[in-house]
């Protein structure tokens, strides 16, 4: 039974990094991202490794899609704007 949930999130980390490379736009980059980085958490709580399950579930289900957002949206204001100044 442990084998077959091992697999199952496996496969599912797989998928989701493959759709995080197969996607060209930024801001639904970081939502894939934020899919991926909650498979790893779970992957890593099947791993019987809670605490770096829970570092991932912050990290890179929250924090770094947010960063990315955050960049995205400040670079797209940048260029509306054509002088490039914050």
């Amino acid at each position: 039974m442990a084998d077959a949930v091992i697999v199952v999130a496996l496969l599912l980390v797989a998928g989701a990094a493959t759709a995080a490379v197969a996607v060209r736009a930024p801001a639904r980059q970081a939502l894939v991202l934020s899919v991926l980085g909650t498979v790893l958490a779970v992957l890593f709580t099947v791993l019987q490794a809670p605490d770096v399950g829970l570092s991932q579930l912050a990290v890179g289900s929250a924090l770094t899609p947010l960063l990315i957002m955050l960049s995205v949206r400040r670079v797209r204001r940048c260029g509306r704007s054509g002088d490039g100044a914050p």
